[in-house]
């Protein structure tokens, strides 16, 4: 775990939340690359990225479309930048890979297991709606399997990992902690794992805080000091799991992708609004944010010279 210095990841946009649900929502590559700038210099060290449509804000795993904000971020501040392979729980493995196989990233994000992900239950809280595709989509998750199954990962990890991609492997049950120490045990992953344990997916494990400890607790028997830890807490638990884990250690992601909120009714109008209040509750616990070459030093990164942005 890192030892006074806390890494925040901050996922800007996502492909959960659709653009009726907060006029906030970064859709074009100059709103992903301006909400991703303003998120690393409010003290992010990592951006997580997803592309949308410009036209309709739909999720799109097209590479012509991460470019013109990559190429932006990568000029204008040295967060680490992290793609995402999960694209969207509808896409197929091989559209979502296309991004990470491409730019080469420092970091890619890497789902654990295969599971349900359940998003219809926000059709309740919108009336309006901006696209047919949105509560179309949302409506699908109810019927959806999210696939990662254990060829899905091997074969990602055979894929990226040669180009010296390092990843996020993001748990959202117990049950993927023990996939994770199974491809630990066979030598495909290597130390020091970055764990990103996510709270309040229906589908995933939930957001009290004893599904908090008990992800902390089997993570720390399965990878001992091989692993740093990081959360991220879906919806309104955000800054709350934010807080709690900053104070057992470990490492936070917070951004629009998890959260369209900055407290109780109120909409996040930025992500460095949210990086901003994250930063406020690590620092007033006595900790130091980490810069994004201290967060590339904790997690063994290549640099971002070494990508393909």
């Amino acid at each position: 775990m890192a030892k006074g210095k806390v890494i925040i990841s901050c996922a800007v946009t996502g492909a959960i939340h659709t653009p009726s649900m907060s006029p906030f929502l970064p859709i074009t590559a100059e709103e992903i690359a301006e909400a991703s700038i303003g998120a690393a210099e409010a003290g992010a060290a990592i951006i997580h990225l997803h592309a949308r449509n410009p036209v309709d804000g739909r999720p799109d795993q097209d590479p012509d479309l991460f470019e013109p904000f990559l190429k932006v971020i990568k000029q204008r501040c040295d967060a680490v930048i992290n793609l995402t392979t999960g694209g969207h729980p509808a896409m197929t493995l091989q559209e979502r890979l296309r991004p990470a196989t491409r730019f080469q990233p420092e970091v890619a994000s890497l789902n654990m297991g295969t599971m349900g992900f359940g998003l219809f239950p926000m059709l309740d809280r919108y009336k309006d709606w901006k696209h047919d595709w949105e509560p179309a989509t949302l409506e699908g998750s109810r019927d959806l399997v999210f696939k990662n199954t254990f060829k899905d990962i091997e074969d990602l990890l055979n894929l990226l990992s040669p180009n010296g991609t390092r990843f996020e492997f993001e748990c959202y049950d117990t049950s993927h902690l023990y996939n994770l120490a199974h491809f630990l045990d066979r030598g495909l992953v290597k130390a020091p794992l970055f764990i990103q344990t996510c709270f309040g997916i229906l589908g995933g494990i939930g957001s009290h805080p004893d599904d908090v400890m008990h992800m902390k607790r089997t993570a720390d028997r399965l990878f001992g000091d091989q692993y740093e830890w990081s959360v991220l807490g879906a919806g309104a638990r955000q800054m709350s799991i934010v807080a709690m884990a900053a104070s057992m250690g470990g490492n936070v992601r917070v951004g629009l992708e998890d959260s369209l909120w900055a407290g109780r009714g109120k909409l996040a109008e930025t992500n460095a609004q949210q990086v901003r209040m994250a930063r406020e509750i690590i620092e007033n616990m006595g900790l130091s944010v980490a810069t994004p070459d201290e967060a590339r030093a904790i997690l063994h990164l290549k640099g971002a010279d070494r990508t393909a942005i």
